[in-house]
């Protein structure tokens, strides 16, 4: 038993391993699902009840040696005298606490190894590693970008310490209906960032950096319904796009393509659908004298 929870305990941290390796490498439809912190806190919780179920075990019988009634009949050993005696007790072995607490604190090695790689990697790839500069302009122009789709002035603000969105909170984004301020995370603001001032793209990233910003600014103007202001916000992300160095063409390939995302996601994110109105010509067209959608 005590072999099978160590095997059992050394998948469960190479699984948790290559998570975190995929989660930083792969595509970014699994960041943007899955919030690394949940990741951390359900190992750190499986850890846990690892040690604290071999802590409640109880102590391991040792098992009997001696030769067994079978092996007597087919190998002819003789019988011991001790053998009838009923009351005889093999004493079972105290489990041992020091694997159980040696274990549990390799966990936590482990755990706190991956987050430290998580941060190197932010520190050096992400919104983060702009300079402080930069920073300022890109959110400048962001907030411009805004103030364009709710017609009055807004101001865009990146939550590097993650009070308002991401992590447990799981938005990319958050915006008071009729306010004037949008609050995007470092990921969706790094992504804006590479379009506008480096001429990178992402491919789905980027248009999803594109939509979150048009989604929010149209909270801002005064839209509170999350399957319209989606609908408009993947119509005014077209001109976004165009704004921060995209070709008309590629933007509204990254609009549609949001567009079709928005049709597979899960019922958590029912309220984010975009109703049938919401196409070439429906009522909830911008442009309805236009051929083109979004």
């Amino acid at each position: 038993m005590e072999e099978g929870g160590g095997r059992s305990w050394l998948w469960f941290r190479v699984a948790l391993v290559v998570f975190v390796l995929a989660w930083i490498l792969g595509p970014s439809e699994l960041r943007g699902a899955v919030p690394i912190l949940v990741v951390f806190l359900v190992a750190l919780g499986l850890e846990v009840q690892f040690l604290v179920g071999a802590l409640r075990g109880g102590p391991s019988r040792r098992p009997d040696r001696r030769p067994q009634e079978i092996d007597r009949q087919r190998y002819g050993f003789e019988p011991d005298p001790e053998d009838d005696l009923e009351d005889e007790w093999i004493e079972p072995e105290q489990r041992s606490l020091v694997a159980p607490i040696r274990r549990f604190a390799v966990g936590l090695g482990v755990i706190a190894a991956l987050v430290g790689v998580i941060w190197i990697v932010e520190e050096r790839s992400g919104w983060s590693s702009v300079n402080g500069d930069r920073r300022a302009e890109a959110v400048a122009r962001f907030s411009d970008e805004a103030s364009h789709i709710a017609e009055k002035p807004v101001s865009v603000r990146c939550d590097e310490a993650r009070d308002y969105v991401g992590a447990v909170q799981h938005a990319d984004g958050v915006a008071e209906v009729g306010g004037d301020l949008a609050i995007l995370t470092p990921e969706i603001c790094h992504d804006l960032y590479r379009l506008a001032f480096e001429d990178e793209t992402t491919g789905s990233r980027t248009g999803r950096a594109l939509a979150v910003l048009a989604h929010e600014a149209w909270h801002l103007r005064g839209q509170s319904d999350e399957g319209t202001t989606e609908c408009y916000a993947l119509q005014s992300g077209v001109g976004v796009g165009v704004r921060l160095g995209l070709s008309e063409g590629t933007a509204r390939q990254l609009m549609r393509q949001q567009l079709t995302e928005n049709a597979l996601r899960g019922a958590a994110s029912l309220e984010y659908r975009v109703a049938p109105e919401c196409q070439d010509g429906g009522s909830l067209d911008l442009d309805s004298e236009g051929t083109r959608f979004p």
